[in-house]
Parts: C-alpha cells; sequence; structure tokens
C-alpha cells in the first residue's frame, strides 16, 4: 500500500461546491502528517501548500467554533500508532492549530481509520454533535478498514459526521476513503491543488468574513549598507568556510575592471580574513590568497544597497605538521621543514605548523640537527593532512674540563662531532660542530666521538646516542693557561721543550704582544720571542687547571 501523500488542498467538483457542509458541535481537523506530505504540486511541497490553506482558513474562523487538531505520521518513522491529539477541541484554537501545524515534521504512515476512531471519542460523539475533518493525500497504510469504521460509526446511533478531503488522490484511491464520509452521512470532496484546497476547508469549517486588509504604506527606499561586500572561501567546491583560525590568513585583492575589459594596476580595495569591506558596484578582478593557496576570477559587485558575497574556491587543503624529536616528546622549535610541490610552490618552516597548500603531490624534507627524513605528502582540496612526524633524535651535551672539577667556561673552545666509524682512508665523518661550553646537538641514535679543541690543547671522547635521551660528555683537556705580556708586538711562539729526532722542537701555538694567551695541555715547552732578527728563549712549565702569567722582553 502506498504512504499518504497530502492533507490540505482540493479542487472541488462544481456540484460539491453548491452547498457549505458547515461543521456543527465540536470539530476536530485529522491531519495527514505522513512521509508522503513531501510531494511536489506545481513545484511545492505539499506540506506547504497544506499549512498556507490551512492558515488561511483558520484565519477567518468563527471565534466562537470550537475546533481542535489531531494529526498522525508526525514524529515516527514506520509506526502506525503514531496518532496525537495536538490541540483538544475548543473556542478561539485557530492560532494554535496553525502554529502547531507550521512546526510539524512529516514522516510517518498513514493510520487514518485509527485517527478517526480516536477522534470520534475525543469528541465523545455518543453524547453530542461532533464532526471531524479528514485532510489526507493517501489511503490507509495500517491494515483498517475506513469503510468498516464508517458503518460502525453510523450503526452506533450516535450524531457524528465525518468529511473527507482527499489531496491529490486518484479516483480509484478516492473511493476506498470516500465510503468512511458516505456511511456517516459526511462528504468526501477532491483537491487537486492549492486553490481548491482552501475551498474545500471553507465547505467544511465555518468561516467568519474577513477583516478588510488596510492598504500598507510603501515600503522606504532600502538604504546603503557601510560594508557591502562579505568575501566566502571555500578551500573545496561546495564549503563549507574553514575554521576562523585558518579564515584570518585570507586576503581577498580587488582590481577594477574597467568597460573596455582593462584591470587596475592597483588594488581598489583588500579585505582581510572574515571581515566585510566596501566597493562601488561594477566587475573586479578578485584574488585571493591563503598562506601558499592563490585563485583569481572576475566578480560582479551588486550596488551598495545589497550585499555582494563573491566566492573563492581555493582547491587547497590544510597541512597540520608536527616534527617531535622522539617518540612522545614535545614538538621542537629548532626542527627545520621544507615542502616543494608542482608549479614551483613551496614553504619552510620550524617546529609546528599549519599552511594552506594547493591540492597536489608535495614533497617533504624535515631536518633536526644531524637527522633528517624526507617524504610524498599529498594534499586534498578540503581536506585537512595531520602529519606528526618522530625524527629520532637524543640529545648529546659537550662540556670540557681543565683539570678534573674545573669546567671551561665561555665561547673559545670548537666542539665538532664525528661518527665514530672510520672510512676505507681513516677519516670520520663530520656530523656537526659549534662552538661554546655545553654544547648541544640532537643526533640519531648510534656511537660519535666530540672532538674539542682550545688553543692547543685538545681532547677526543667517545660516546653513544640513545633515541630520546640526553646524554652528557666531558671532554678532559689536561691543560692549563699561559698569558704573556711584551712591550710591543714581538712574535710569541710556544716550542716543544724536547726536541725530536731531527733536533728540531714542535711548533705548539704562536701570537703576537703586546698580550697574548693560550690554553696548553700540560707539560713543560720553550717560548721563543722574536723582534727583527733577534729572538730569545725562556722555559715554561705549565699545570692543568693552573693559569700562568709570563712577561717577556725584548730580545
Amino acid at each position: 500500500m502506498r504512504i499518504s501523500r497530502t492533507f490540505f488542498a482540493a479542487l472541488l467538483a462544481p456540484s460539491l461546491l453548491a452547498a457549505p457542509l458547515l461543521a456543527e458541535g465540536k470539530s476536530i481537523i485529522v491531519l495527514d502528517a505522513s512521509g508522503s506530505m513531501w510531494g511536489q504540486i506545481d513545484g511545492r511541497p505539499k506540506l506547504e501548500i497544506a499549512r498556507e490553506a490551512l492558515a488561511s482558513v483558520l484565519s477567518g474562523l468563527d471565534p466562537a467554533t470550537e475546533i481542535g487538531l489531531m494529526a498522525y505520521g508526525h514524529r515516527e518513522k514506520g509506526s502506525c500508532q503514531d496518532i496525537e491529539l495536538v490541540v483538544p477541541p475548543a473556542a478561539g484554537t485557530a492560532q494554535a492549530i496553525t502554529d502547531a501545524a507550521n512546526q510539524m515534521k512529516f514522516l510517518g504512515k498513514t493510520p487514518l481509520t485509527e485517527a478517526v476512531r480516536r477522534a470520534a471519542a475525543e469528541l465523545k460523539s455518543t453524547e453530542e454533535k461532533a464532526t471531524v475533518i479528514l485532510i489526507t493525500d493517501g489511503i490507509e497504510t495500517c491494515e483498517a478498514d475506513p469503510c468498516a469504521l464508517g458503518a460502525e460509526l453510523e450503526a452506533s446511533g450516535v450524531d457524528f459526521t465525518a468529511h473527507v478531503v482527499g489531496f491529490g488522490l486518484t479516483a480509484e484511491e478516492g473511493a476506498t476513503v470516500a465510503c468512511l464520509a458516505e456511511n456517516t452521512g459526511g462528504k468526501y470532496i477532491q483537491a487537486r491543488d492549492a486553490g481548491s484546497l482552501v475551498e474545500a476547508l471553507k465547505t467544511t469549517v465555518a468561516v467568519a468574513e474577513p477583516e478588510p486588509v488596510p492598504v500598507p504604506e510603501p515600503a522606504p527606499a532600502p538604504a546603503a549598507l557601510e560594508n557591502n561586500v562579505d568575501p566566502v572561501l571555500y578551500l573545496a567546491e561546495g564549503g563549507p568556510e574553514p575554521e576562523a583560525d585558518i579564515l584570518d590568513d585570507a586576503y581577498f585583492y580587488f582590481y577594477a575592471i574597467a568597460a573596455d575589459g582593462s584591470v587596475a594596476a592597483d588594488t581598489t580595495a583588500t579585505i582581510y580574513g572574515a571581515s566585510k569591506g566596501a566597493l562601488p558596484p561594477g566587475k573586479y578582478r578578485m584574488v585571493t590568497t591563503l598562506d601558499e593557496a592563490v585563485v583569481t576570477e572576475e566578480v560582479e559587485i551588486a550596488p551598495a544597497t545589497e550585499l555582494s558575497q563573491p566566492l573563492a574556491v581555493m582547491d587547497a587543503g590544510i597541512l597540520k605538521l608536527t616534527l617531535r624529536p622522539s617518540p612522545g616528546a614535545d614538538p621542537d622549535p629548532d626542527a627545520f621543514w621544507e615542502m616543494h610541490g608542482p608549479n614551483e610552490v613551496s614553504d619552510t618552516g620550524y617546529g609546528q605548523a599549519q599552511r594552506v597548500f594547493p591540492a597536489g603531490e608535495y614533497g617533504l624534507n624535515a631536518k633536526l640537527g644531524a637527522a633528517e627524513t624526507s617524504q610524498s605528502v599529498v594534499i586534498e582540496a578540503g581536506k585537512m593532512t595531520d602529519l606528526d612526524l618522530v625524527l629520532g633524535v637524543g640529545l648529546a651535551v659537550v662540556d670540557a674540563t681543565y683539570a678534573e672539577g674545573m669546567t671551561v667556561e665561555g665561547d673559545d673552545q670548537f666542539v665538532e662531532i664525528f661518527g665514530a666509524k672510520k672510512d676505507i682512508e681513516g677519516n670520520r665523518k663530520s656530523v656537526g660542530y659549534t662552538y661554546g661550553a655545553g654544547a648541544k646537538f640532537d643526533l640519531p641514535a648510534g656511537d660519535y666521538v666530540a672532538v674539542v679543541t682550545l688553543g692547543a690543547a685538545k681532547s677526543e671522547v667517545p660516546f653513544t646516542v640513545k633515541v630520546g635521551e640526553r646524554t652528557d660528555i666531558i671532554a678532559p683537556l689536561n691543560a692549563g693557561v699561559a698569558a704573556f705580556t711584551s712591550p710591543g708586538d714581538e712574535f710569541i711562539e710556544i716550542l716543544a721543550a724536547k726536541p725530536d729526532i731531527n733536533g728540531n722542537r714542535a711548533s705548539i701555538a704562536y701570537g703576537y704582544g703586546p698580550a697574548w694567551q693560550s690554553a696548553l695541555p700540560a707539560g713543560d715547552y720553550i717560548v721563543r720571542v722574536s723582534k727583527g732578527d733577534k729572538t730569545s728563549e725562556t722555559p715554561l712549565a705549565v699545570k692543568a687547571g693552573e693559569r700562568n702569567e709570563l712577561a717577556l722582553a725584548t730580545p
């Protein structure tokens, strides 16, 4: 069986319009609120036509008329028990019935027989005159017999009448419900459009003569809007607009287009994010930018009395990128990333980032210290790509000491990190370097050697790095500081105290007066001072962790 079609609307046959069937006593309108009311007549849903027709008729209802509203199919899909007395019958209920119909949902089945039975019971039809006005766009769908109900109510001997308004029913369908009216002394009225539905309702409900409608004053001319342009931005066709934190980075540039098609070199206006702006009416080239996404299109701006909402579809998606040094660690602000994609689109940043890119495939490269990773990233229009990358590093912190317990301060020491493994020529690969105390290095897991150089002192310390862990390295220089002063710019050279097998002393360090100092490994040395062709030599003993100051004379 078919679900009901619509409740109000009727094209009355001429013979039926001849004598109005005015309701006597109390009345209840039984309204079909089934899902079929979403069907259309002349391009409009039947439920809209029904609501308007009901409001029109009830607005002219005699205030003394006692009338109520019962509905079925308005709360549940597929239920034959979805019947409710929405407005009990009473005088002055016209507005309440109109409001209830306007708020009602249309979604269920068509238990019209049981609804009429309950309406008759509510009206206490065994005691006084009662009328039910059934408005339906479909036939019974809950295995009941409306004809049998009509005969049953008529046989009970009560003064009860049922009128049936069939909205959009075929002749065959109408016959299945017409008997309900005929068996109770009522009439079946067939309606096929909005106008006939209003007339059908007027024949079954006592309608008072309407008050004259006053002629409204002419509406004032619309005022110009202060801001008449409100651009709309979609990342993908069909929207929606992105969240405010994304949209705030959008720029809308408007360039006026002249009658000859030429485009102005300078912007007429620039609108930012979700704000509005003002523009004279006319054609414009609108250039919209959002991070790396850019679109250009021609738009028409209406007169200032109307709000124009030109649309920019970016065909872009969002990359939400987080770079972590190790699993579970906070994002590292020193982690560097770069994206390269089609049409030379690129961007760079550090740590965490949220950017808009045109849809496409990109290459992502991320670095943190000596760790580096690369991968392909696909950006889809209207979607967010949430990428959380772990670069897999540990932290190595390098300090040096002159002697046990005496840390080297300041920025003079040079720290370089090498891979522990040597190549075929005996060289190690440098992976990073810096200057100063507490030198920090982000390193992938593995074995390394830290080399610390301060003046002529040098120390090498092997160490191992684990992901997510800190490794502290102490490089013992076993050195002291030798400080020299001289009268002028003499050349000062530190030589090994002991000659080599050829009788030569190795040069350890050198500098120039009048003041110079250098860190030196603990041991004995010769200080040679040269001025022109004259030289002099002075012995020097350096102890770890001590400072040795020596005043030198011109040779």
